[in-house]
């Protein structure tokens, strides 16, 4: 790939850094922008995981200071979201690389849909346990359940798999969860995600799916992006961020359906 398209791909990479930052998505910037450069789909997809991936480093610095208090959520977080990055890119490399596109619209679009309503659920579901007490303290200082572990191994099989809308999918989560800081949200997704791509990168690269130099160059733009969004995403009001979520989601799923 000559020099002019590489300021392209880092330029491509940086945005979907950025968007990984703040809500998750990178992916639907990163692997059209491979497709229409002409590399496969299953080497633009792995190639697209494998750069986004240090990317997430960026972000993660970004958010460090919303991930104090939640460290047992981090530990626990990791180990479904480990195994499952790397079932699900397992089942990719045994998939016809065309069949994913069947099945990716109604996942980002129900995950959207899930997050849209999320707020009024909950609020709904306080007024109808509400027992007259003060409001249930911070569930970042409660383990996180079972349920949810299975959901993010779930998530993280998706994530493996594809990608795109991990990010609404583990946001959609943890507010049913009870968390309403967007910015502490956002540190957990960008933690799971971290341990999600790891697993599927490393397979994608053993395997012999990678664009090397079109990663590395990618790389630097997510990195990049990736800190950038971190840092912009906690300078803007947190209705604000939500509706970013909600937008890229529903146009990550009106793209995917073409």
């Amino acid at each position: 790939m000559d020099e002019s398209r590489l300021i392209w791909v880092v330029l491509a990479a940086a945005i979907g850094g950025a968007v990984n930052a703040i809500a998750g998505g990178g992916t639907l910037v990163t692997f059209p922008a491979l497709i229409g450069l002409g590399v496969p789909a299953i080497v633009a997809n792995a190639t697209s995981t494998v750069a986004l991936w240090p990317g997430a480093l960026g972000s993660m610095y970004g958010y460090r200071e919303e991930l104090a208090g939640v460290r047992a959520w981090a530990i626990r977080f990791a180990v479904p979201s480990l195994v499952g990055g790397l079932a699900g890119a397992v089942l990719l490399l045994r998939t016809p690389g065309e069949r994913f596109d069947q099945f990716v619209p109604w996942l980002v679009l129900g995950a959207t849909a899930l997050f849209l309503v999320q707020r009024p659920l909950m609020a709904a579901l306080r007024d109808r346990t509400h027992d007259g007490t003060k409001a249930s303290e911070d569930p970042a200082s409660q383990p996180p359940t079972a349920p949810l572990l299975l959901f993010q191994f779930a998530v993280a099989v998706y994530g493996g798999y594809f990608g795109a809308g991990i990010g609404i999918l583990m946001l959609a989560a943890l507010g049913f969860m009870g968390f309403t800081n967007i910015h502490r949200m956002n540190g957990l997704k960008n933690w799971g995600g971290l341990c999600i791509n790891v697993t599927a990168a490393a397979t994608f690269a053993i395997r012999g799916f990678v664009d090397w130099p079109v990663a590395i160059a990618m790389a630097v733009g997510a990195v990049a992006g990736g800190y950038a969004g971190s840092r912009l995403a906690q300078r803007v009001s947190q209705e604000w961020v939500r509706r970013t979520v909600i937008v890229i989601g529903f146009v990550a799923a009106v793209w995917l359906f073409q």
